[in-house]
């Protein structure tokens, strides 16, 4: 896309000078337990939005897993038939906008990454580029503030009040039309169907339900003339193209409401919504919506409660705690705002935000417990864009969303440092989370995660401290280490330019580590992220004989019956397990390898989705992914 969109990203940043380290650095205390707690890591939340502008091996080497393809604001007027999108925040112009073209593009590049487009809900989509207004002849297609007014369509432009409203405002009929749920969703059959494209739909599960449909009277004003929908008429049409969607994709993941900021969280325009004389924030009605849909049709239309945030920080120091909005009781949030408003009325007193427990809380009590419904953020902003802070931010984020099974993390804002997080984690951490406490915990945190056979251990260390480094002392429990040194890879002290290039050219540092006794000490610099790579003897034995071939499941996708090729010629009694993105177990099966065949498994209880499955024996021990599909 030619331009960008302008977000409003309520960050207070100073810049970052490089501070001599004359604090005594403190001591830290780690506890792990690698059988409490366990829960599957997402690999989507490796992700980030709208952005493949560099070669594909880039990309893999970085191990980016998700991409949120719909260009935000320029989503809602999208047509996929003339392949064009109304620009909000250029006057409205039409243009090009080929979501067919990135798809094909990107899945030839990326044939395993998982894509993420929208479905328009706003009612009309862009028509015609005939009626633009002739940004070029006006000014030479230069910014200025009154790029926000309503001129295509035969608009004029206030040039005495460039932040007003247009003279005369474009007429919308000459350049969107009307747009049904029917029209939105059959881009499904236009992608997966008999006479389609012949897109995998595998990887195009998950579908943002339009984006920011709250601020739609600001930044969609030429369609919303008389103002915000009103809430229970959105969620009419929410509801009527999500049941459309799942009846032609029966898998699809429907992402939702996917609100601007913490403001809209809880507030929708100017509504006060009631229901039985009880008051209800804009979440917990969303909610209540979908639950409620779902208990009278059977049909589910919310699979991912996703949101967008852009976090404001008075400091640096401030910056480095927000993470804590999403699940910490006694954070207070220096910009709490609309979290005053959750009982009705104003309460100046209400400045804890924990979001992601809330909305935990509200989807267990309106949809009851084992609902299966996951959390997602698709825009982020880490605030500071110095390097080291917006490393260590990002990082402590991936850590944090690892641990509470978020279902993916796509950040609109990307900056200098943030490509050497997500490599580090994304290359190095292990397949479940375990738990991990610290002492010291708002300055520094440890993420740890394990293999599925809990035999191969990753111990990410994040020090937030702006300038003292830190001696930490980890203590692990339920992991078996062997006594001896160990690989560490660590962040720290990143320059302005980029430094990450590749898997094998990049910012981390090695170096190494003694582990006794199931203890080590490590001292970790400010503003830094290190990453300790442990395993049992176990493990090591399993290594040498896990060369010998790897292992392959197939057919994938998959049907009724699934295949283990072992890539061992060892005989012997093998243990099955197949589990789901949650972690949580579905099928265990323990069956004898001859050494040479394949092995069947019976897969037909399996509902549509994408598992993990499991193989272990006293010779190979591996974890692969599948899709089952229908």
């Amino acid at each position: 896309m030619i331009f960008q969109r302008i977000k409003k990203i309520f960050i207070l940043s100073s810049v970052f000078f490089c501070v001599i380290n004359t604090a005594i650095a403190q001591d830290v205390a780690i506890s792990i337990n690698a059988n409490q707690n366990k829960k599957a890591v997402s690999p989507y939340i490796y992700g980030l939005n709208n952005s493949f502008d560099k070669p594909a091996q880039f990309y893999k080497d970085a191990g980016l897993r998700f991409s949120r393809m719909n260009g935000g604001n320029n989503a809602t007027k999208y047509n996929w038939r003339k392949k064009i999108s109304s620009h909000p925040d250029w006057y409205n112009n039409v243009y090009s906008n080929d979501w067919d073209k990135t798809s094909k593009e990107v899945t030839a590049s990326h044939p395993t990454m998982q894509l993420m487009y929208a479905f328009q809900l706003l009612g009309r989509v862009a028509s015609s580029t005939a009626h633009n207004f002739n940004d070029w002849g006006y000014n030479n297609s230069n910014w200025w503030e009154g790029v926000h007014q309503n001129l295509a369509g035969g608009g004029v432009p206030n040039e005495a009040n460039p932040g007003g409203d247009a003279l005369v405002e474009g007429d919308v009929n000459l350049y969107t039309q009307e747009w049904p749920a029917d029209s939105t969703v059959e881009i499904l059959n236009h992608w997966f169907g008999p006479d389609g494209l012949g897109l995998n739909n595998d990887q195009f599960r998950y579908w943002s339900m339009d984006n920011e449909a709250d601020v739609w009277n600001g930044t969609h004003d030429d369609v919303m003339s008389d103002g915000l929908l009103p809430a229970a008429e959105f969620m009419d049409k929410f509801i009527e193209v999500a049941k459309k969607a799942r009846a032609l994709f029966p898998g699809i993941k429907i992402c939702g409401p996917v609100t601007t900021s913490e403001w809209q969280w809880y507030i929708w325009g100017e509504e006060s919504i009631m229901i039985n004389g009880k008051y209800y924030s804009w979440f917990e009605y969303f909610i209540k919506r979908c639950a409620d849909e779902e208990k009278e049709s059977g049909i589910r239309v919310l699979d991912v409660l996703d949101i967008h945030h852009y976090p404001w920080a008075p400091t640096d120091n401030d910056a480095l705690q927000n993470h804590r909005i999403f699940y910490d009781k006694n954070y207070v949030y220096p910009g709490a705002n609309g979290i005053k408003t959750i009982n009705g009325g104003w309460d100046n007193s209400q400045n804890k935000e924990f979001i992601f427990t809330r909305i935990e809380d509200w989807l267990d009590q309106h949809f009851g417990e084992g609902h299966g419904i996951t959390l997602a953020l698709s825009e982020w902003s880490p605030g500071p864009d110095e390097p080291n802070l917006a490393s260590v931010i990002y990082a402590t984020h991936l850590g944090l969303f690892a641990n509470n099974g978020v279902e993916f993390f796509t950040p609109w804002t990307w900056f200098t440092g943030m490509w050497e997080s997500l490599h580090l984690f994304s290359r190095y951490a292990k397949g479940f989370s375990v738990s991990s406490t610290s002492s010291l915990e708002n300055k520094v945190s440890a993420y740890t995660t394990v293999n599925e056979a809990s035999d191969s251990m990753t111990v990410i260390i994040v020090n937030r401290d702006m300038v003292s480094e830190q001696n930490v002392t980890v203590n692990i429990d339920n992991f078996a280490a062997s006594d001896r040194t160990y690989k560490t890879l660590q962040l720290s002290s990143l320059p302005a330019a980029e430094t990450f290039k590749s898997h094998t050219n990049n910012a981390l540092k090695e170096n190494e580590v003694s582990v006794e006794s199931n203890s080590f000490t490590i001292t970790v610099p400010a503003l830094s992220t290190t990453a300790v790579l442990l395993q049992t003897a176990t493990l090591g034995k399993n290594d040498i004989h896990n060369k010998a071939g790897e292992m392959k499941v197939f057919p994938n996708p998959a049907n009724n019956e699934l295949y283990i090729s072992m890539g061992a010629t060892h005989a012997g009694p093998t243990h099955i397990r197949v589990f789901d993105q949650q972690g949580r177990t579905i099928k265990v099966e323990d069956t004898y390898h001859d050494g040479r065949s394949a092995i069947r498994i019976d897969i037909s209880s399996l509902r549509r989705g994408y598992y993990f499955l499991s193989a272990q024996n006293n010779h190979h021990n591996s974890t692969k992914s599948f899709v089952v599909k229908r």
